[in-house]
């Protein structure tokens, strides 16, 4: 398992964001990405419940890493496109596993999924994504060392 970098404030993987999920991404095979999470009581919607928000905001960064590849060269794309399935309601409070998978690719484009499984493996909610890498030059003057992105020891 090799693990993707973290930055400091991503709401998903951002290490030092006080509201942030702080998720720690593992990529299994290549193409394939796994984190576990438990939701706290201050994300749900209904009691009990994860915001479906919340459950999107997931999915979508998920199926994104998917296609991350290494942490060397990392491929980082924006989501054009997003289609939910809520299966069952994600509870609060309960182990979650999240996977993603990277599907096709050609040229820019890009396809992934992502779901989220209960303890009992059950799927409660699903995403296809099209994503689209961002554009070279936008990433021309980025400095990840100050957005702290990289691989932190667990």
């Amino acid at each position: 398992m090799n693990k993707q970098p973290n930055s400091r404030m991503c709401f998903i993987c951002g290490l030092k964001n006080p509201v942030g999920l702080k998720l720690k991404i593992y990529e299994v095979e290549p193409g394939i990405i796994e984190t576990t999470y438990l939701a706290p009581e201050h994300f749900q919607s209904y009691p009990g419940i994860l915001h479906g928000g919340i459950v999107t905001t997931i999915l979508d960064e998920i199926s994104g890493r998917s296609q991350m590849g290494n942490a060397a060269e990392p491929r980082f794309m924006f989501t054009a496109k997003l289609e939910i399935k809520y299966r069952k309601n994600v509870p609060i409070g309960k182990p979650l596993r999240i996977v993603g998978k990277a599907g096709k690719s050609k040229g820019r484009m890009a396809q992934a999924w992502a779901g989220i499984y209960n303890e009992e493996d059950t799927l409660l909610a699903e995403a296809n994504s099209l994503l689209i890498d961002l554009p070279k030059e936008s990433l021309n003057n980025v400095d990840y060392e100050a957005l702290g992105w990289k691989v932190y020891p667990d």
